[in-house]
């Protein structure tokens, strides 16, 4: 890739409130890098997503070796994903969980997303789209709706939202009301024309997540909203998406 430096450091992160840090490779357009959300427990550390897997995470974040870390896969598309390999606690759904062990650029969707004009910088000397690879990381836990991941004062419950991917999975802190979503549900256009997506599902995801008692919801891409910007963006999807004909009607 010629004429693009490479990047002395990778990785941002950011100390938001309620015990929560924000991770993003800062070299990638937003419409591809992932939001990393980190959340800090008194037994062990939670890391909803992972990026691309391009670089080390541990290598750049020291905090990420301080407490064991349960590193949770919202779904398998590779910007979420591929850094999981690194982790020891791998979580995840069931209907994902061969890509997760046997990941390729096809059933990842990186083939489709991985240009040069998402880079500003690259991740190593070396580096080119062709090159990129996503490393094994079978899951060591399945999770289904109901599952929780405890952190010792912190207890995430597991919600299978389906429609973006068929194992996505999102977690609500229902003390908080905090809804980590990874791509179920963020402001931007909802992808669920994918190889493996389903729109009906997605339909009936988004009529469950209005019915949640969510104060903050962290997407998988771009900023954070409220309980009134997710109603607005699950009406809209639900509004473009239910029409004449429509299995779910």
């Amino acid at each position: 890739m010629k004429g693009i430096p490479v990047a002395t450091r990778w990785f941002r992160s950011e100390r938001l409130d309620e015990g929560v840090r924000l991770i993003w490779e800062h070299h990638l357009s937003p419409d591809v890098h992932c939001n990393i959300w980190f959340i800090e427990g008194r037994d062990r550390n939670l890391m909803f997503d992972s990026g691309m897997g391009v670089r080390s995470l541990k290598q750049e974040l020291a905090f990420l070796s301080e407490k064991p870390v349960v590193c949770v896969a919202g779904h398998s598309h590779f910007d979420h994903m591929g850094g999981h390999w690194e982790f020891e606690e791998r979580v995840g759904h069931a209907a994902e969980a061969d890509i997760m062990a046997a990941p390729t650029c096809d059933n990842t969707l990186a083939a489709d997303y991985i240009e040069p004009h998402h880079f500003s910088a690259l991740p190593h000397d070396g580096f080119t789209c062709d090159s990129y690879r996503l490393k094994p990381a079978p899951l060591t836990r399945l999770v289904d709706e109901g599952d929780v991941i405890d952190l010792g004062d912190r207890v995430f419950r597991v919600l299978h939202v389906p429609g973006h991917s068929p194992g996505s999975i999102a977690l609500l802190e229902e003390a908080t009301g905090l809804l980590l979503s990874s791509d179920c549900l963020y402001d931007g256009n909802l992808l669920d024309e994918l190889w493996h997506s389903n729109i009906p599902d997605y339909l009936e995801s988004m009529a469950r997540l209005k019915e949640l008692n969510v104060r903050t919801v962290r997407p998988g891409h771009y900023d954070s909203f409220g309980k009134d910007r997710l109603n607005d963006l699950a009406d809209d999807y639900i509004a473009g998406r239910r029409k004449p004909g429509c299995p779910n009607d």
